[in-house]
């Protein structure tokens, strides 16, 4: 009897909008099974394809959240300061490319104006309430943040009081944070 791969699971990553400023905070947590692999992975990167800065944050596979971070960069360079097209392009790609379609990990991506999840479904979503939220704690920082977003706590304060929350909740979420901003 063959036993299943048991799969990565942990990471939690959200993007908040606030003031002219988005945040984007990622914990650090991998695990295998119910075993913590590693404690302090980057999954919020800064990227400036063409001069242009744009910060993403991945759930799901890292080599896979690479494969599709190099593909959002060549559509940016392709299409300089135009957030929207670039993420419309590579979800479009993800959808129809045999070899993208296997991928599995998601994206929040934001130039500091716009922010965006990208999905392998070939969607591409602007939060209602300018707070998104993905991965395995996703939906506790997601919960957690609009509840502050009324607050008099900036965009950061909300991202890290939200992962904090998420982190005490979900276990294949830590508190060990990748935080990056942008404003525009």
């Amino acid at each position: 009897m063959r036993k299943e791969f048991p799969g990565w699971h942990g990471t939690t990553i959200i993007g908040v909008k606030k003031a002219g400023t988005v945040v984007v905070a990622g914990d650090g947590q991998v695990s295998l099974g119910d075993t913590v692999i590693k404690g302090s992975a980057r999954k919020v990167r800064r990227l400036s394809p063409g001069g242009y800065d744009v910060v993403a944050g991945f759930a799901g596979s890292t080599a896979d959240a690479f494969t599709l971070l190099e593909r959002l960069e060549s559509k940016l360079e392709s299409t300089p300061g135009q957030l929207q097209r670039a993420c419309v392009a590579l979800a479009k790609d993800w959808r129809t490319d045999k070899y993208l379609q296997k991928l599995e990990a998601m994206l929040i991506v934001t130039d500091g104006d716009q922010i965006y999840v990208i999905t392998g479904a070939g969607d591409v979503l602007e939060p209602e309430h300018d707070v998104t939220a993905i991965g395995s704690g996703g939906n506790y920082a997601l919960a957690a943040a609009r509840g502050m977003m009324d607050s008099d706590r900036n965009a950061e304060q909300i991202a890290r009081d939200a992962m904090a929350i998420a982190a005490d909740i979900c276990v294949y979420t830590n508190g060990n944070l990748t935080v990056e901003s942008i404003s525009k």
